[in-house]
């Protein structure tokens, strides 16, 4: 990796003068300035005319070290942020030891430092709202003391705006810090059933999901969300299981409630359902220890992905079965519980009144959300083909996939988020883990190496 040092804006290669009295506007003709700091390992950060320096930012923006050369300088979010994981602090009175400082630094070093420059730059500073939350979320951290984040959550993905202390203040509650702390992932979840339709006897698709979750070793217990219309059918009419059934009536039958964090979810891992998943006790189990693995993702069966529509300049929505995917609906899905919260507390209240109002879109939104937090896309996993063949059969009329307007929505809504955001955070992936091959040695080097996919 090369180490070359950047500090010269534009403006200062076209005013500058060499020793020899040559004006160095032949050196920007000859380098790009964004293209030179791209390029660089290090960039220095002068004093500027005040304290601080806007290069400090452009370096950060350009995955570029910066070395601080301004003695005295409180650097941005000091308090929260570890800067020495991103930054090279200097003494503006020794420049000459600049040179020997930074071919010091080791290159698995010099990489580290660029990836956290791109954390924090992203995180905390590529938006003027970013740097207003973050300042407010500092500022919250201070009245709030006792349930304050500590500096982990600031310095480590996804960042401190997305592990909100509201939830909880320790990192272990997070399932993007399972990794660093050592954690092992949950041992065991709770299905989470959402029901529209009545209760027809025995012979209701729920009734047979209810009693093959329930024959899992790991499913804790089951909570049926029931928003239908008819009255709440008496205990009798529900099967016996193994493990606690608890039936909630839907204080408001909208889609965004099957997302609200009932606080008789006890277990990190949740299984959403939709109660016309045909699924088997096999594949509930195996869905789960992928989880496991990847307790910071969406894991689960039915997939679709997005594209760029350049006829209409828009985002576009296919359900079509392809080599690769970037949503996993949560039809039949497993993913950790804080974003239950995170969807009802974060998310915008017009966007939920938007997917309320539509009954539709609730599942992309999920999916939305969990790919920009993570920046990584879902996983799914093999299923048999009763459950294709069913989600493909579904067109009777007591089916919202039936609806003609259905599909058009569901374009509609994948602009409306990425306009939420300021980018699509949907990631294409390829990867699908079946049960003969997940425990083969290439599972094991991919759960490894995380990256993989990204290359």
């Amino acid at each position: 990796m090369k180490c070359q040092v950047s500090s010269l804006s534009p403006k200062d290669k076209v005013s500058l003068t060499a020793a020899d009295g040559n004006s160095l506007s032949q050196t920007n003709s000859r380098f790009d300035y964004q293209e030179l700091l791209h390029n660089s390992s290090f960039c220095l950060v002068p004093r500027g005319r005040r304290l601080g320096s806007f290069r400090f930012l452009e370096a950060l923006q350009a995955a570029c070290i910066p070395v601080i050369l301004s003695n005295g300088w409180e650097l941005p979010f000091s308090e929260v942020i570890d800067w020495r994981k991103a930054a090279i602090i200097g003494d503006e009175r020794l420049l000459l030891q600049v040179p020997s400082i930074t071919r010091s630094v080791g290159r698995d070093r010099i990489l580290a430092l660029r990836q956290q420059t791109q954390f924090l730059w992203d995180a905390y500073f590529s938006s003027v709202t970013k740097i207003i939350l973050t300042t407010l979320e500092i500022i919250q951290d201070r009245v709030n003391s006792h349930v304050s984040r500590n500096r982990l959550l600031w310095n480590s993905l996804p960042g401190g705006l997305h592990a909100l202390p509201q939830y909880s203040s320790d990192p272990a509650q997070f399932p993007f810090y399972y990794a660093i702390l050592g954690k092992s992932p949950s041992q065991h979840f709770t299905a989470v059933i959402h029901t529209v339709t009545p209760l027809q006897a025995q012979i209701s698709p729920v009734v047979k999901l209810i009693i093959a979750v329930a024959k899992s070793n790991f499913c804790a217990q089951i909570v049926v969300l029931w928003n239908c219309d008819k009255p709440l059918p008496p205990r009798n009419k529900w099967p016996s299981t193994s493990v606690p059934l608890t039936v909630i009536e839907g204080q408001s039958k909208t889609m965004s409630s099957r997302f609200f964090p009932h606080d008789v979810i006890l277990t990190d891992a949740v299984l959403s359902l939709d109660e016309d998943s045909v699924l088997s006790t096999n594949e509930v189990d195996f869905a789960f220890r992928v989880w496991q693995s990847f307790p910071e993702r969406i894991v689960g069966y039915p997939a679709r992905s997005h594209y760029w529509d350049s006829s209409r300049s828009r985002w576009g929505y296919t359900s079509k079965w392809t080599n690769d995917y970037s949503m996993v609906l949560t039809g039949a899905a497993f993913y950790h519980r804080y974003y239950h919260y995170l969807f009802t507390h974060y998310v915008p209240a017009s966007l939920l009144t938007m997917v309320d109002r539509m009954a539709n879109c609730e599942d992309i939104l999920m999916n939305f959300l969990v790919s920009a937090i993570t920046k990584q896309p879902p996983i799914k996993v093999t299923q048999k083909k009763q459950y294709k063949e069913t989600m493909m059969s579904q067109g009777s009329k007591s089916s919202r996939w039936a609806d003609p307007d259905h599909f058009a929505q569901r374009q509609t809504c994948m602009n409306t988020f990425t306009h939420w955001l300021g980018f699509m955070p949907l990631v294409h992936s390829q990867m699908r883990l079946d049960p003969v091959l997940f425990r083969d040695q290439v599972s094991i080097l991919r759960k490894k190496y995380r990256d993989i996919e990204r290359l």
